[in-house]
């Protein structure tokens, strides 16, 4: 099984953010994180979970995705996408990048698991220090989906 944790940040919603992820899959380990120049705190949330399921190599693994965002975990595990899918998304946020979740999300076999923010859980406190540290960063992409109106 590959064990993902993520986290995500924004100095200011909107405001300069980030992501922090961190893959384990045996004895190997990454790290991933970037910084976007204007973007919001559950975008980022987002983007760190499909960061970790795009960087996979292989199709049908078994995934576990540990978070602090309850936006992210119950709009999967409560169906909520599936339903916005269904309405093509009429009043929701974040269209672009739930596609984009869905897309690489069918392809492998993916739970869910909350972890308390901030509360001691050592992977979760580094992809918070890497997501941090993305969106302080001087290295900031533009996050389309956001900054065009379109989909926030």
């Amino acid at each position: 099984m590959i064990v993902i944790y993520t986290d995500g940040s924004s100095k200011g919603n909107p405001g300069p953010g980030g992501y922090g992820t961190v893959m384990k899959y045996n004895e190997h380990r990454k790290e991933l994180s970037q910084g976007y120049r204007k973007t919001t705190n559950n975008r980022m949330e987002l983007m760190a979970v499909i960061a970790g399921l795009e960087s996979i190599k292989v199709e049908k693994a078994k995934v576990k995705v540990y978070s602090d965002s309850k936006y992210v975990i119950d709009s999967v595990d409560k169906g909520w996408l599936w339903n916005w899918m269904k309405k093509d998304f009429k009043g929701k946020k974040n269209k672009d990048l739930w596609l984009r979740f869905a897309e690489i999300y069918k392809k492998h076999h993916v739970s869910f698991q909350w972890v308390k923010g901030h509360a001691g859980n050592e992977e979760n406190e580094i992809c918070d220090q890497l997501a941090v540290g993305a969106a302080e960063s001087n290295d900031h992409l533009i996050d389309e989906g956001f900054e065009s109106g379109l989909y926030s």
